[in-house]
């Protein structure tokens, strides 16, 4: 396999799906809360604050606009009552 197709692999999906549940499949969702002002500030200069989801291994999720993390990042989901995880506009 030569280097392009080493990056391409690296760049696809099938990649990426697998290196993501290959983390996340079976952990435990301990809790879930918003960050403070502070704590988004320290992330990315955010002035909005999203949902943090902590994993019972001490990893968290925490959505963001883009990968570059130019912003915070709602999550839209499937359940009826929560079609959208809002972030807040809370300024410190």
């Amino acid at each position: 396999m030569n280097k392009e197709e080493m990056l391409m692999k690296k760049y696809s999906r099938e990649y990426w799906s697998k290196k993501v549940s290959d983390v996340l499949v079976g952990k435990k969702i301990v809790k879930v809360k918003y960050l403070e002002p502070s704590e988004a500030k320290q992330i990315g200069d955010w002035h909005h604050q999203p949902i943090e989801i902590i994993l019972e291994d001490g990893g968290s999720l925490i959505p963001m606009r883009d990968d570059e993390g130019n912003g915070p990042g709602a999550i839209s989901t499937n359940y009826v009552g929560l079609e959208t995880i809002p972030i807040f506009h809370d300024y410190q």
